[in-house]
Parts: C-alpha cells; structure tokens; sequence
C-alpha cells in the first residue's frame, strides 16, 4: 500500500566490491540497511533517462533509508519535467523528503519552479525534516555551486536515528573543507544515533574526509573495505560516496553495487542501532 508523502524544499522545516560477511545483531537492536545513491537526475553515463532503472536498483537492494542526490523536481527537459523524488516515493511505496539547493523560476511553458537537489527516501516513517544550505566561498572563476545538507528524523522501529544527506562542492578541496565544518556543527546539536550519506567529491586520507571522521566513522573502512571504490561506473578507481555513523550504530556488512543506472555506483550498508534502556532513542 502506497504510504503517506512528505515533501521538504529548499530552506524549509518541516550517492565493485564483495561485502563483508555480515556479523550478528545483537537481540537488543534493530538493524536497518541504508544506502547513498547519486542518480545523475536518473540518467545512465550515456546520459540515457531511465528513472525506473533507478527504481529497480533501489528495490533490489532492499535498503529501507536511502539518501539520494542530484535529483530534479521539474528542472528540464533532461529528466522531462518529472518530480522525480514523489514519483520514486510512490513507485517504491516509500515515505520521502526533498531538498532543493537550486530553486529557480520555471521554465518557459511550464508552471512549476525548477529545484534540483537531494531526496531521502524512507521505508520507515520520516518524522521531521530541515534542509541546510552550506555556505559558498566566493570565486571569480568557475563559482561554486549551491550546496546543502538534507537532515531528517526517522522512526526506525521505536528508534529515531538523524539521518543527513549532501553532495559537496566537485571543484575544490578548500570548499569541502568549509562544508564538512558546517556539517559537524549542524549534527553536533543532537546526541541521538546518526548517519551521513553522500556523494563527498573527496577520496579517503583527505582532509576533508579527515575532518568529518573527527565524530563520524567511515563504514566501509570499519569493515576493512576501503578500497570498494565507487566511481566512474566503468572500471572505478576511487571511493567518493560514503556511510558515516556516529553514536550507538554498529556496521555490520557493506557493498558497492555493480549498476550502470547512474555515472556511480551505489553503496549500500547494513546497520545495527543499539537501543537505549528504554528501547528508544529520541
């Protein structure tokens, strides 16, 4: 049955390698599997539009929270005007949020403003959700575009975990380095269980990545899976889409999943959050 929508832009309240042998979760805690996925506005390196490629790869993964970037809400003819966080909610059967970091008139012809941006996807109810946009340094060439951080809540099974979501600056390291710092301020105002999922533009040992891991920890390299590398799609040779846990999550396996739908690879982790005495945490 088709579960209720929430939707979220801009500035309002409301992205191949075997996995590790997954361990057991202990009988206390919940386990949850979450994937990043940047879906190229649902378009494959050739840049063939094809959203229900895109759908198939999320339901056969079996992730329950997906945190997914560049996506278009009426942006173009690229992705022929689609919403395409609400109709991928709706063919996934899913509860959503979305978060325009570019917002722009619409285009001629059409009635709706122009976003593009990121979206989580949720099987599990998303309680709250706030779209942070990240400050740009300002350059004379090529400019920076307009970045942001998805935060939502999410119930997983009595358990609220905050769950981010962003794609940072592809240009310069100095850039992420400025945004990595406002991530952490942000998720530093709460103490609940936490992930952050993204496309990061940044390999791991950078400084950037070094930053981030100062309260966040890499899943894939907990796992000793650092070099699952996720771009390019064709013959990839470096890992720039992560999970990152912080507080009382556990990993318990991780993967890269071998997918042309997108110009990367999607990553996929499974979880176990650790409940609190009571069984929940708020």
């Amino acid at each position: 049955m088709f579960k209720k929508l929430m939707s979220v832009c801009a500035a309002a309240v409301l992205a191949v390698g075997a996995g590790a042998a997954p361990a057991a979760a202990a009988p206390d805690a919940t386990s949850v599997r979450v994937m990043s996925f940047n879906t190229h506005h649902g378009a494959d390196p050739a840049d063939n539009l094809d959203l229900e490629r895109i759908a198939g790869v999320i339901e056969d993964s079996g992730a329950d929270v997906i945190g997914l970037q560049e996506v278009d809400n009426h942006w173009s003819s690229r992705s022929d005007f689609q919403d395409q966080a609400a109709w991928l909610a709706e063919r996934l059967g899913m509860h959503y949020a979305y978060a325009a970091n570019l917002d722009r008139d619409p285009a001629a012809g059409q009635t709706e403003r122009r976003q593009y941006g990121t979206a989580v996807l949720s099987e599990y109810p998303i309680l709250s959700s706030e779209n942070h946009l990240l400050t740009n340094i300002e350059y004379e060439v090529r400019p920076t575009e307009q970045r942001g951080l998805l935060e939502t809540v999410i119930n997983v099974e009595g358990n609220h975990i905050s769950f981010y979501n962003t794609h940072l600056d592809h240009q310069r390291s100095e850039q992420r380095q400025s945004q990595m710092k406002e991530i952490l301020a942000i998720s530093e105002e709460m103490d609940r269980p936490a992930v952050l999922v993204g496309d990061l533009n940044a390999v791991p040992g950078t400084p950037e990545m070094e930053t981030v891991l100062s309260q966040f920890s890499d899943v894939f390299e907990v796992l000793g899976q650092p070099d699952d590398f996720t771009y390019p799609v064709e013959n990839p040779n470096r890992r720039i889409d992560y999970i990152l846990t912080k507080g009382q999550i556990q990993p318990l396996s991780a993967e890269v999943i071998d997918s042309d739908s997108s110009d990367h690879l999607p990553v996929i982790a499974d979880l176990e959050i650790n409940q609190t005495p009571n069984g929940l945490n708020r």
